[in-house]
């Protein structure tokens, strides 16, 4: 039986594969924080380092198709303001924060697209 976390799953596992074969390293994988007992805060699937040190704070979309505007177009506002607010929380843990990056991998279907630099904090 096929379930939406596995599916959510593999197409990390996907993305992932596909970061890492571009020369990206991971860092951590599934990051979440919480603002509350009750309330989720953000969750980062994916945040690797690029070899020139820039941290990449990933989001992996899924859909079957393009319908609808596709998985790119699935990371809204909401969405953003959430992966902002986790990685704000992931950095502030750091020393020095160093150069950083939203991308989102989108997959429609059997499509993979890698988009770097998707949005940014502002």
């Amino acid at each position: 039986m096929v379930t939406t976390k596995g599916l959510g799953d593999d197409a990390e596992d996907r993305a992932l594969a596909h970061l890492l074969a571009h020369g990206l390293k991971l860092v951590e994988r599934n990051y979440r924080i919480a603002l509350g007992p009750r309330r989720r805060g953000g969750e980062i699937d994916l945040i690797l380092r690029e070899r020139d040190g820039t941290l990449v704070f990933v989001e992996v979309r899924k859909r079957a198709s393009i319908a609808h505007g596709g998985a790119a177009a699935s990371v809204g506002a909401a969405k953003r303001r959430s992966l902002v607010l986790a990685a704000q929380h992931y950095l502030s843990r750091l020393g020095t924060a160093p150069p950083c990056r939203f991308d989102v991998v989108a997959i429609d279907g059997d499509t993979l697209d890698w988009l770097r630099a998707a949005f940014d904090a502002g």
